[in-house]
């Protein structure tokens, strides 16, 4: 599996992957035009160009010391938010000099923006101060904990590390199985034959994926090619189109790998299934099967299958502890 470096862009003819390449960003971000169109924000310094301010940052900052003068280990790569606490605060604690000289400091640093919560009309120096800074001035009617919340969910979710594979990726029983093989093993027949049985494509080809927590990968199709198959021999097809909206999903969780290999009269495959094998994106592990391929296997049955049986172990039931537990009983 080999990896490159590049910045996020939209999947081109010729960027479709026909080996098990991985395509992985160095840096993700933002701009916080999409932050303000998003989060439904109002401008209140509208001088500002707000697409070439960019946010890297996924986590939000209250800038409660800072407001105070204290302005150590301050997270100024962040969103900062403030509320009613922080509003009162500058009408009771400082004068309107001393509040002007806080503000001067905070905005000498690069933060993305200042939002105030709740529909907080800011103070005219601070929109002042912004404007001088260059540091746009937002307001949410949101309540400060739904905004920060949602907030930090969104950024999260947009700013996740990410890479790019050649494989196709289907929801099967509310599983989602990545299939993944050389070129032309049989992924996209066998995601064809899942979506006449009434499963739902994701990606095909290209599958996007992002780690959203550490223990939580996301799949998604690149916008150029969602809902489209190619099949070779025939060409193109329209999955959205030819079989219903019914059968096609913008993202899904992935839980189960399934790797699609020649078959090898010497090699050793795994009858029990015992003991759990994994593959890894992104430092997250998956389950993973290996799953031989020769003439007249249904791959569509042997996909229904493994995701019902890893649904299964995470009701608690092994089917595998199971049968071993019986044989180990009558053998006693």
């Amino acid at each position: 599996m080999v990896l490159y470096l590049s910045a996020p862009r939209k999947v081109q003819q010729s960027d479709i992957l026909h080996d098990e390449e991985v395509v992985m960003e160095a840096e993700y971000s933002v701009t916080l035009t999409q932050f303000i169109n998003k989060m439904n924000l109002k401008n209140h310094t509208p001088e500002i160009n707000t697409d070439k301010i960019l946010i890297t940052d996924p986590d939000i900052n209250r800038p409660a010391l800072q407001l105070a003068g204290f302005f150590e280990h301050f997270d100024s790569s962040r969103v900062q938010i403030c509320g009613n606490v922080e509003h009162a605060y500058l009408a009771d604690m400082h004068s309107k000099e001393e509040n002007i000289k806080i503000f001067d400091q905070l905005f000498s640093f690069p933060i993305p923006c200042l939002v105030f919560c709740r529909d907080i009309i800011p103070y005219d120096f601070i929109i002042e101060e912004g404007k001088k800074h260059g540091i746009p001035i937002l307001t949410s009617a949101a309540t400060t904990s739904s905004f920060v919340h949602e907030s930090v969910r969104w950024l999260h979710e947009e700013l996740a590390p990410r890479i790019s594979i050649h494989a196709v990726l289907v929801d099967v029983f509310g599983e989602g199985v990545l299939i993944m093989g050389d070129s032309g093993i049989g992924k996209s027949e066998a995601a064809l034959e899942l979506i006449k049985r009434g499963h739902r494509l994701v990606a095909d080809d290209v599958v996007e994926i992002k780690q959203i927590s550490d223990d939580t990968l996301i799949g998604q199709s690149p916008e150029m090619i969602r809902n489209f198959i190619e099949l070779r021999g025939i060409g193109i097809i329209d999955v959205k189109t030819m079989f219903g909206v019914e059968c096609v999903k913008l993202s899904q969780q992935i839980d189960l790998v399934i790797k699609l290999e020649e078959w090898n009269k010497d090699a050793k495959y795994d009858r029990m299934g015992l003991t759990d094998q994994y593959t890894e994106f992104l430092g997250t592990k998956v389950v993973s099967h290996a799953i031989p391929i020769r003439p007249g296997r249904n791959l569509a049955i042997i996909v229904e299958s493994a995701a019902v049986n890893h649904r299964q172990k995470k009701m608690g039931y092994n089917a595998a502890q199971a049968f071993y537990k019986r044989i180990t009983e009558n053998l006693k």
